[in-house]
């Protein structure tokens, strides 16, 4: 007796395409990759991709959308468990990218995504949107953690959000053109002596109290 066909469901399309997709902007870039070379990727047809995206830039802009997505679950997740600023870096260190999405295990191509869709004036509200999201997760860590020291107005949760942004950002950047000289832990590294900074500046005790930090 035969099997009845199982098909996949529209998350597993989805899933599947961003995968393929990945795959291909990194084997042939970004602008050469092609839908047909997407769904070949993927083992599906181009309806199926034109039933989920209305062409390649969509496609980008919600790879980059689910990547920040699963980012704030994940850091929510540690951040129930892990109240504790050392309990919280140690569990993001301990994370492992394999089990990630694309954008996720290759900060690469998401950097490369990212630039792509900005150059796009008409996609730069998604990004904004984004970027506030990512914000908001690392408020979330710096008052669930305590890092800024905020109830003694030492430092204001979102100024530090902007600022460990925009550090994890650059030592990305820089661990793809320095791998040496940029150790993987760079940016666990510096919120370690940005702790240490905020402690003599408002008194060790402030650094011990719930706040919070992000890792997209």
């Amino acid at each position: 007796m035969s099997r009845a066909r199982v098909r996949p469901t529209r998350e597993d399309t989805r899933r599947r395409l961003f995968e393929a997709a990945a795959a291909v902007f990194v084997e042939q870039g970004i602008g050469a990759a092609s839908v047909e070379a997407i769904t070949n990727a993927a083992g599906f047809s181009r309806g199926a991709f034109y039933s989920n995206f209305a062409d390649k830039d969509e496609l980008i802009a919600a790879m980059l959308a689910d990547h920040i997505e699963q980012t704030v679950r994940r850091h929510l997740e540690l951040l129930a468990r892990h109240r504790d600023p050392d309990d919280f870096i140690g569990a993001l260190r301990a994370v492992d990218r394999s089990t990630q999405d694309p954008l996720g295990r290759s900060p690469l191509l998401h950097l490369e995504l990212l630039l792509h869709a900005a150059r796009s004036a008409d996609r730069r509200p998604e990004l904004a949107e984004l970027l506030a999201a990512r914000r908001r997760i690392v408020v979330d860590i710096v008052d669930g953690t305590g890092l800024s020291g905020v109830r003694d107005g030492a430092l204001d949760p979102d100024q530090l959000a902007l600022m460990l942004l925009a550090m994890e950002d650059g030592f990305r950047l820089h661990q793809l053109i320095d791998p040496e000289g940029t150790p993987p832990d760079s940016f666990l590294q510096s919120i370690g002596a940005l702790r240490a900074m905020l402690g003599q500046a408002t008194g060790s005790s402030a650094l011990h109290r719930p706040s919070s930090i992000d890792g997209a």
